[in-house]
């Protein structure tokens, strides 16, 4: 599936794995606000999977399947950044659900339940679950939480990017943030455990995981909401110690 010049037959590519850029485009989806169209998305996947054609060598000890994720995923991102896809309300209800599970959870020294969440926000518990609906889409972490100067004017993507002008999410290939990311995954509820481990590892949508948990797939978009806001607290907190060594 190569040309005489060593590079792949892009149609042959393309038809061939147009299928995975729908995957992943409905797979991030799950996790995007209504305002996201799917079209956008499969749209900057292909271009991104163009890219992979286009870049990929046989000699370069990779399988191209993975090496066009990397450069999908990366793409779909970069169309989400460029749209600013995350609106300014969502992100103030994002706040207000980090800043009541961090001050219940200092207080009881326990992962905060819903109820209490609700009650710190001084609002109904199903006022409370529809906010977390209101907030899918929302990121582990945000760039102003990182972007602050450290030691010697150096941010903290400079500090902790194995390369800055790649994936973001190649930040997670870094050993220290890495493990950080998976001891706050491990101190989670068991519930909210199982589904992050479902929905990131075993690349699970919503509705597969429902049927597992045995809940509606609205119900476990609002338990990711609440996971999500968890792993901020932890995380920050974790980025805060760094950016004091």
């Amino acid at each position: 599936m190569y040309t005489a010049a060593g590079t792949l037959e892009r149609d042959d590519y393309l038809t061939r794995f147009a299928p995975l850029v729908k995957r992943m485009a409905h797979h991030l989806l799950a996790r995007l606000p209504a305002s996201v169209e799917a079209d956008d998305m499969v749209q900057a996947g292909m271009i991104g999977l163009m890219d992979a054609v286009a870049r990929f060598e046989e000699g370069q000890g990779a399988h191209f399947e993975a090496y066009a994720m990397q450069r999908i995923r990366g793409a779909m991102l970069d169309e989400l950044r460029a749209n600013d896809w995350l609106p300014r309300s969502v992100r103030k209800s994002q706040r207000a659900i980090e800043g009541a599970i961090s001050r219940v959870e200092q207080k009881l020294k326990r992962p905060a339940l819903e109820q209490e969440i609700a009650r710190e926000l001084g609002i109904a518990l199903g006022a409370y679950q529809e906010l977390l609906q209101d907030t899918r889409g929302a990121q582990l972490l945000y760039a102003d939480d990182l972007d602050e100067g450290g030691e010697g004017g150096s941010s903290f993507f400079d500090r902790h990017c194995i390369d800055p002008s790649g994936d973001p999410l190649a930040q997670l290939q870094d050993t220290v943030f890495r493990q950080a990311l998976v001891a706050a995954i491990e101190a989670l509820p068991e519930r909210e455990s199982l589904l992050m481990g479902l929905y990131y590892e075993q690349e699970m949508n919503f509705r597969e995981i429902a049927a597992v948990l045995g809940v509606t797939e609205s119900r476990v978009c609002q338990l990711h909401s609440q996971t999500v806001s968890r792993l901020r607290n932890r995380l920050r907190e974790w980025v805060a110690m760094e950016k004091a060594r």
